[in-house]
C-alpha cells in the first residue's frame, strides 16, 4: 500500500471540486458488487499452492517472509553464490499481504521522497538519491532478465496540487529534485490538465523517476525465478520461534527457525516480515502496523477514458496533509487509495480489519468528488493492508545474534522498490562486507521507538488530530505537529 497515517476521521467527502448536480446516493451505490478480494490477487493466474513444511530442513539462508523483501533476499542471494542453500518460510501464500495489496507504485526514493531524505540525512540528499535511481535501475533489468511479467511501465508519478496552497509545495518539491539530481518536472494547470483532466487539479509535479507494476504479479513472478534457481519455498509455514542452533553447524552454531510441523535449522537468517511482529521482540517497539484501504473499479468505456484523458498511465497522488494514490490498471480500471489509515490498539492485526465499510463509502465519496464525469462507474474490489511504519518513515536494517540474522524493516508504504536495495544491505551486513550500500548513512541507525500503550494510541490520537487541522486549515501545522518535526518524528498521510 503507499503510506497512510494512523488516523480515523469524518473528514469531508471533497479531496478536489465537485459538481453541484453529483447525485448524492451514487458513491453509496458504486460499492453495491464490492469484493473483498484485493484485485491483483483475485485472478485465476495465480499460482498454486506450494505445501507446508513438515521434518526438519538444514540450509545456509533461512528466510522469514516470502513478500517482496525476503524474495528479493532469495533471488540475490542465489546469485551471489549460485551453490548457497536458501529456504523461505511464508505463513501464508507468497505476496499475500503488503507485496499484493499495494498501488503498484515503484518508485525510486530509498528515504520515502526528497523532503524526508532532507530533513534527516541533508548532508547526503545526492548520494541517496543516486542510489535509490541505481536501485530502481537494476530493479528493472532484473525484471526483464528474468522474463517477469508484471506489467512494467516506466510512466512515473504525478504529485497533484487540488488546493492553492499545495502549489507552492510542488515547486519547491521540483527544485529539491533539481539540487538531488532527480527528474522531475513541474506542470501548471493547463499542461496537468492535458495529462489528466480533472475539474480541482491546479499544479503538478511529475517525478519521472519510477514506474508502474501489477504488486502481485511481481511477487509471482519472483517467487518463480526463486524456485528456478533452487530455492524451497514452503507456504503455509509460521516461523514462531527464532533460537540460536547449540552446535548443529561445525565451526558455526547457526540458528534453528521454528514452525508448527518442523524447524529450519540455518547458518544465517534473514527477517522480512513487515508489520508482522518481528521474531525478535525488541524490534517491535520501531513499526507500529497500520491499516490502508483500496478501491478498484470496474473497466472505464472508452468515452469515459477519454473524458479524463491519462494517455500516459502515470501513478497519481493529491498534494494534501491526507492524501489519495490512484492509478489506471492494463485494463483500464482505476485503483483509488488512501486516505484513512488506521491504527488498532496494541498493534492490532486481525483479518477482520482488512474490511472497513466507513472507509470505503469515505473513499468512493470522495472519488466522485474528484471525477464528476465517472459518475455511473462502479467498484468491483475493496480491500484493506498493513503496512509497517516506522517514527522516520525510512526503513531500517540490522543484524542480530552475532551478526548470524539480519532483518529489514520500517519501509512504510513506500517498499516496492526499496526493498530490493534493503535485501542487498542486508546480505552484505551477513556475509560481513563493507561496500558503497552499508556506507550509507540510512544503514546502521534506527528510528526513535514507538512508545508503550496507552501513550502509544494517545500519541498517535493526538497526532491525527492535529493533522486534521492542518488539512482543514491550508496546511498550517499546529505546536503538536511542529514540536515532531523539530525532533524529526511525525507521521505522513
Amino acid at each position: 500500500m503507499d503510506s497512510k497515517a494512523p488516523q480515523t476521521t469524518g473528514a469531508s467527502a471533497r479531496p478536489g471540486h465537485g459538481v453541484a448536480d453529483l447525485d448524492p446516493t451514487w458513491p453509496r451505490r458504486a460499492l453495491e458488487d464490492l469484493s473483498p478480494v484485493p484485485f491483483w490477487l483475485d485472478t485465476p493466474q495465480a499460482p498454486a499452492a506450494q505445501p507446508p513444511l513438515t521434518g526438519s530442513v538444514a540450509c545456509d539462508l533461512a528466510v522469514v517472509g516470502a513478500g517482496y523483501t525476503g524474495l528479493w533476499t532469495a533471488l540475490l542471494a542465489k546469485e551471489r553464490n549460485p551453490a548457497r542453500e536458501v529456504v523461505v518460510v511464508e505463513a501464508g501464500r507468497v505476496g499475500w499481504q503488503a507485496s499484493g495489496r499495494n498501488g503498484g507504485f515503484c518508485m525510486a526514493s530509498l528515504t520515502h521522497g526528497l523532503s524526508n531524505n532532507l530533513s534527516h540525512w541533508p548532508n547526503d540528499l545526492v548520494s541517496l538519491t543516486r542510489a535509490g535511481i541505481a536501485n530502481l535501475n537494476e530493479m528493472r533489468a532484473d525484471v526483464a532478465r528474468h522474463g517477469i511479467d508484471c506489467d512494467w511501465r516506466d510512466c512515473g508519478e504525478l504529485n497533484i496540487a487540488t488546493e492553492p496552497w499545495q502549489v507552492e509545495g510542488l515547486k519547491e518539491e521540483v527544485a529539491l529534485a533539481a539540487r538531488a539530481g532527480a527528474d522531475h518536472e513541474y506542470l501548471d494547470r493547463d499542461a496537468l490538465r492535458a495529462e489528466v483532466d480533472a475539474p480541482g487539479f491546479l499544479a503538478g509535479d511529475w517525478d519521472h523517476d519510477g514506474a508502474m507494476l501489477d504488486p502481485a504479479r511481481l511477487a509471482w513472478g519472483l517467487a518463480r525465478v526463486c524456485r528456478e534457481k533452487g530455492v524451497r519455498i514452503y507456504e503455509g509455514t509460521p516461523a514462531t520461534a527464532l533460537r540460536r542452533a547449540g552446535g548443529r553447524f561445525t565451526g558455526d552454531d547457526g540458528v534453528v527457525l521454528d514452525t508448527p510441523a518442523g524447524e529450519v535449522r540455518a547458518r544465517q537468517a534473514m527477517l522480512a516480515t513487515n508489520a508482522f511482529p518481528a521474531l525478535i521482540k525488541r524490534l517491535r517497539f520501531y513499526t507500529v502496523p497500520v491499516y490502508d484501504y483500496a478501491l478498484m473499479s470496474e473497466p472505464l468505456s472508452a468515452g469515459q477514458l477519454a473524458s479524463i484523458g491519462w494517455k500516459n498511465r502515470q501513478g497519481l497522488a493529491d498534494a494534501g496533509v491526507f492524501f489519495h494514490y490512484f492509478r489506471i490498471s492494463a485494463d483500464d480500471r482505476i485503483l483509488w487509495g488512501g486516505w484513512d489509515g488506521i491504527y488498532h490498539w496494541r498493534n492490532g492485526i486481525r483479518s477482520e480489519y482488512e474490511q472497513r465499510r466507513e472507509t470505503f463509502e469515505l473513499l468512493s465519496r470522495q472519488f466522485f468528488a474528484m471525477f464528476p464525469r465517472l459518475q455511473g462507474l462502479r467498484f468491483t474490489h475493496g480491500w484493506g493492508g498493513v503496512i509497517d511504519v516506522c517514527s522516520r518513515f525510512s526503513p531500517f536494517y540490522g543484524t542480530a545474534m552475532g551478526g548470524r540474522v539480519a532483518y529489514a524493516l520500517g519501509f512504510t508504504g513506500q517498499g516496492v522498490a526499496a526493498v530490493r536495495f534493503g535485501a542487498n544491505v542486508c546480505l552484505d551486513l551477513l556475509a560481513g562486507e563493507q561496500t558503497a550500500r552499508t556506507a550509507l548513512p540510512i544503514v546502521g541507525g534506527k528510528p526513535a521507538p514507538w512508545p508503550p500503550e496507552p501513550l502509544r494510541y494517545c500519541a498517535i490520537e493526538i497526532t491525527r488530530r492535529s493533522m486534521q487541522r492542518a488539512q482543514d486549515n491550508g496546511g498550517e501545522s499546529d505546536l503538536w505537529l511542529r514540536t515532531l518535526e523539530r525532533f524529526k518524528l511525525g507521521f505522513d498521510t
